[in-house]
């Protein structure tokens, strides 16, 4: 099937859709006509992000959007979610597979066990329990097939100092979307990749004013506007599933991450 083209509405799971980089692609899809389901842990910030997302688009919006509160790191609650799509939408399109933490920075000596499961649970098994229900969606559904970006990360490359539990987990997300990529061919299953640099949040204040380096000191690191992101992750969504990127990396141009630490 080719979702660039068809007659069907197309409909679009983000995760961790209540603030950041989830919202503002969630928002995007909604602008260009795709039903979407924001998905997070909190229903407040969902249900104010869906509503910042009509008072731009339009009343007609808030037709095409779904809030649906949920930890993906319970598979039961992933499960009703995709559920509750399904029953809503009809089929499922497109799973933006966002959702992720952020660990403090810690030697692995002193990391402690609760912060590493944390990790675990919701950056790798959280993104896995969602690539699972959206693959037996997409299974089933008629057309069959879909897409499925993993949000993976610059760290999903190479490490920050004090990064050992978010790096972990992004490098297999590297692997997840590798297996379901070729997992996903006798579906019509696209599995892709958004590997994203420093981006200009709230989030992200700290790196504007100074990271610690690979090499100990400190420096203020480059970031780059949310529009860059949107605009790459919309350029994968819009493919036809005859064609797939695999691997995408976006960050802002001067930010330290091709050369030696």
């Amino acid at each position: 099937m080719d979702t660039s083209t068809s007659s069907l509405p197309r409909v679009a799971i983000v995760t961790g859709a209540g603030s950041g980089i989830g919202q503002a692609c969630a928002t995007a899809l909604m602008q260009a006509g795709w039903q979407v389901a924001w998905l997070g842990r909190r229903g407040a910030a969902l249900d104010a992000a869906i509503a910042a997302a009509v008072a731009t688009i339009g009343n007609t919006a808030a037709q095409t959007a779904l809030a649906l509160p949920c930890d993906v790191s319970e598979e039961a609650q992933v499960s009703t979610a995709f559920d509750a799509v399904r029953a809503r939408f009809g089929r499922l399109d497109l799973l933006f597979n966002n959702a992720g933490i952020f660990s403090p920075a810690a030697s692995p000596d002193e990391l402690p066990a609760a912060v590493w499961t944390q990790a675990v649970n919701v950056n790798l098994n959280g993104a896995y329990w969602c690539l699972k229900h959206a693959f037996r969606l997409m299974r089933a559904q008629s057309p069959m097939g879909g897409r499925i970006v993993n949000n993976g990360s610059i760290s999903a490359h190479a490490p920050r100092p004090g990064s050992v539990a978010y790096t972990t987990t992004k490098h297999a997300i590297t692997g997840l979307t590798k297996a379901a990529a070729l997992d996903g061919r006798p579906f019509d299953i696209a599995v892709g990749q958004i590997d994203i640099g420093n981006v200009e949040t709230s989030m992200t204040d700290r790196m504007a004013a100074g990271m610690t380096q690979a090499d100990g000191s400190v420096r203020a690191e480059p970031r780059m506007a949310m529009q860059a992101v949107v605009d790459t992750f919309m350029a994968m969504a819009n493919l036809p599933l005859s064609a797939n990127v695999l691997a995408m990396t976006v960050m802002a141009t001067k930010m330290p991450f091709v050369g030696r630490g």
